[in-house]
C-alpha cells in the first residue's frame, strides 16, 4: 500500500505582504501531478490546511478545488486540523465527505478517530489526531491530571487501545522532541514559549508511522518513522537552503516500510542575494554566481525568484528598494551589512534615561546612533534642527 504524506499547507498565507495563494494553486497541481504518477490509496494531510482560523473565500475555493481532484482520482483522504485552522470550521461538512473517501478530524472529541484501510497484508489503521493543548483534552479525562502537552497526547493514545499485532499510522500536527534534542525550526512557525508543547517521541511507540505537521522543514525526530513531511513551499527565509518534498510511504507486511522523498518545484524560489547594490543589479541582468546566485540559474528566473537582498555598501544608498524593484520585482526585503551594522553598539546606541527630560533633538540622536552605529555629524544637526524647529518641536 502506497501513501503520500504532506503538510503545512497554510493556504491563504501572506509573506512580507505578498500573497502566496497562486504559488499554492500551481505546487497543489504539482502535488496531483505526483498523484498521478505515485498512485497512492492515500494522503495524509497534517494540520495548518488554511494559514488562519477564519480563512479568505479565495483560499476556501483553493482548498475545495484540491480535494475535488483528488476525489476524482479515487484517493482517500485524511485530514487533521493544526494550530492555524479553526477546527470547527474545518470539520464543517465532514460526516458528508466521508462518504466520498474524506477524513477529517478537525475537533477532539475524547479519543483518536480510527479509519481502517485493507491490503493484501491485512489491515493498515489510520488514526487522526487534531491538534490538542491539556485543557482541550482534560474534560475527557477528569480522573487524571494533565499538566503538559505530552500528558495530554500520551493519555489519548494509551485509551485508544491500539492493536501493536497490526499497522498503525497516526496523523498528528504537534511540536516533538526526542529526549531533548529539538527538530529544526524556521522563522515562520508558531513557537510556545518556554518549551510548554514538547512531546518527546516516545509516546509514539505504538505506531509504525507518525505523519506529522507543524514543523516547515522535511525531518524525522526520535526514529526514522517519526517524520515532518515539511511544507510544499517555503515560507520564510530561514528556509531558503531547504529542498520542499512530499514524502510517499510504501507499506508491505508488517515491519517492513520504505520511506521515499519526491521533489517540489515552486513556481518562484526564495533566494537570498548578497553584496553592493550595483553589483546585485547587474547580476539580475546576466546569468553567473556573482552575488552568492548559482551559475545555473538563470537571470529570468532569479528575476522572478522572492527575494532577500543583503546590501554591504558602505556609502548611503538612494532609494535601495525602487533599484531592485527595477530588476527584482518581487523583492521582499532588504538587509544591511557593513562596518556600521557590524560594529555593535555601546552605551550610545540606545535610549536611555529618563525619556521624559529629554529634548526631541537628544532622542533623535539617539535612534540615530542605533540605527547607523555612529554619531550623526555637525551638518546632519543643523539640518534635523531646522526641520524640528519648523515643526516646533526643538523645544519642550
Amino acid at each position: 500500500m502506497k501513501l503520500m504524506h504532506i503538510a503545512d499547507l497554510h493556504i491563504g498565507k501572506r509573506v512580507n505582504e505578498f500573497s502566496m495563494l497562486e504559488d499554492q494553486k500551481f505546487i497543489l497541481n504539482e502535488i496531483l501531478r505526483l498523484v498521478d504518477e505515485v498512485r497512492p490509496s492515500a494522503i495524509l494531510m497534517a494540520g495548518d490546511i488554511y494559514d488562519k482560523s477564519v480563512p479568505a473565500g479565495e483560499a476556501v475555493e483553493v482548498l475545495d478545488e484540491f480535494l475535488t481532484e483528488l476525489v476524482a482520482r479515487e484517493v482517500q483522504i485524511f485530514i487533521v486540523s493544526g494550530n492555524h485552522d479553526s477546527p470547527e470550521r474545518l470539520n464543517f461538512g465532514s460526516r458528508i465527505m466521508e462518504k466520498n473517501g474524506v477524513h477529517i478530524a478537525g475537533t477532539f472529541d475524547g479519543l483518536l478517530k480510527q479509519i481502517t484501510l485493507t491490503d493484501e497484508f491485512g489491515p493498515v489503521n489510520i488514526f487522526l489526531l487534531p491538534f490538542i493543548k491539556p485543557a482541550m483534552v482534560q474534560p475527557y479525562f477528569a480522573d487524571q491530571e494533565l499538566g503538559s502537552y505530552e500528558d495530554a497526547v500520551r493519555v489519548v493514545i494509551n485509551a485508544s487501545r491500539v492493536n501493536t499485532e497490526e499497522r498503525n499510522i497516526l496523523v498528528a500536527h504537534q511540536f516533538i522532541t526526542s529526549n531533548g534534542k529539538e527538530p529544526e525550526r524556521s522563522e515562520s512557525e508558531t513557537v510556545a514559549v518556554g518549551g510548554l508543547d514538547n512531546i518527546d517521541a516516545s509516546v509514539f511507540k505504538p505506531f509504525d508511522y507518525v505523519a506529522l505537521g507543524h514543523l516547515h522543514g522535511p525531518q524525522s525526530i526520535g526514529r526514522e518513522t517519526v517524520r515532518y513531511a515539511g511544507s510544499p513551499l517555503k515560507y520564510s527565509f530561514s528556509e531558503v537552503r531547504q529542498h520542499k518534498s512530499v514524502t510517499i510511504l510504501e507499506f508491505a507486511q508488517k515491519g517492513t516500510l520504505d520511506i521515499q522523498f519526491l521533489s517540489l518545484t515552486p513556481r518562484r524560489d526564495m533566494r537570498e542575494i548578497k553584496g553592493p547594490l550595483a553589483e546585485l543589479v547587474r547580476a539580475g541582468l546576466s546569468t553567473g554566481d556573482s552575488a552568492g546566485i548559482p551559475a545555473a540559474v538563470s537571470s529570468e528566473s532569479l528575476c522572478q525568484d522572492y527575494i532577500r537582498a543583503v546590501l554591504t555598501d558602505e556609502d548611503e544608498v538612494y532609494d535601495a528598494i525602487g533599484q531592485l524593484r527595477q530588476v527584482y520585482p518581487s523583492v521582499m526585503r532588504i538587509d544591511f551589512e557593513n562596518s556600521r551594522s557590524r560594529q555593535g553598539g555601546d552605551s550610545k546606541s540606545a535610549a536611555s534615561g529618563d525619556v521624559a527630560r529629554k529634548s526631541p533633538m537628544e532622542l533623535f540622536e539617539e535612534f540615530y546612533i542605533k540605527q547607523n552605529n555612529t554619531e550623526m555629524t555637525e551638518e546632519q544637526r543643523q539640518i534635523m534642527q531646522e526641520v524640528l524647529e519648523q515643526a516646533g518641536g526643538a523645544d519642550r
